[in-house]
């Protein structure tokens, strides 16, 4: 069975990816510049968008469809890249797979662990990612004493999909997002969602310096080549490969989009049905 192979060409296949939509793509760039050698396959589950309001039941079921697309297609990893699936499926799909699962949550909150200065660590999500209590979960497993602010933030993702990135409605949207964490006094913010880190600018401005911001996508880039590392599951030195894109309804939107996030022409976008 594929899902037990280990050893013999392991670091040749690819590393899967998967989000609801577009903004899993932000964690797919950060893992194309950290490891360019590395070939990626990228499912945006774009038919059924968002997973922000659905139940968990619902975004576990989807989340076991996309991971079992992905693995079909002989993947040597599953990166979760989308919060609210990472929040409530993220163990049920390490049950499952006897491949490496790395969800956007847990190196998120490391990272906010190490540089908080007063403990006092805000978080942003959809609705279903705040609900979860995810991310004060992780955190709390690290630092008991820390005081964590969670505020649901469900407007940012269509204005940055409209990409509204410096528009006076986002900042205006911002402000009002963020003043309980600005009353709260946190000094470190966790953007929990993938397509927070686009809104980093308008974000800082509004929080002023003293904050300090934590991008999800980063911090999973650095535990993918952590983990494949310590696995010798890293492809050998050689020239960037192609990222394969997949999405689960007309693509034209996804291809759009997207290549305002990645900063390039997205093409041979291929639809597929998961479900």
């Amino acid at each position: 069975m594929y899902l037990a192979e280990r050893g013999k060409g392991l670091p040749d296949r690819a590393i899967g990816v998967f989000d609801s939509g577009v903004g899993g793509l932000t964690v797919l760039k950060e893992i194309q510049r950290l490891l360019p050698g590395e070939e990626l396959l990228y499912l945006g589950d774009t038919a059924r968008v968002p997973y922000g309001t659905k139940s968990p039941a619902t975004v576990r079921r989807y989340a076991m469809e996309a991971a079992t697309f992905l693995t079909r297609r002989r993947v040597k990893m599953l990166v979760v890249a989308c919060n609210t699936a990472s929040s409530v499926a993220l163990l049920e799909l390490e049950n499952c797979f006897q491949i490496p699962v790395i969800g956007v949550i847990e190196p998120g909150a490391r990272r906010a662990v190490s540089v908080t200065r007063t403990g006092c660590i805000g978080v942003i999500g959809t609705e279903g990612t705040i609900k979860s209590g995810a991310y004060t979960l992780a955190i709390k497993q690290l630092a008991p004493d820390a005081d964590v602010v969670g505020v649901p933030c469900p407007l940012f993702v269509p204005l940055v999909e409209e990409g509204w990135l410096d528009h006076p409605v986002t900042r205006l949207t911002a402000e009002e997002y963020l003043r309980p964490l600005r009353k709260h006094g946190i000094d470190t913010l966790v953007l929990g969602c993938t397509h927070y880190p686009l809104l980093k600018d308008v974000l800082q401005e509004v929080l002023g310096p003293e904050v300090v911001l934590i991008d999800s996508a980063e911090e999973t880039a650095f535990a993918v080549a952590t983990r494949l590392q310590g696995r010798s599951q890293l492809r050998p030195i050689r020239p960037a490969v192609p990222s394969q894109f997949f999405v689960t309804d007309v693509p034209e939107r996804f291809q759009r989009v997207g290549g305002e996030f990645l900063g390039h022409l997205l093409t041979g976008v291929e639809q597929v049905s998961i479900d």
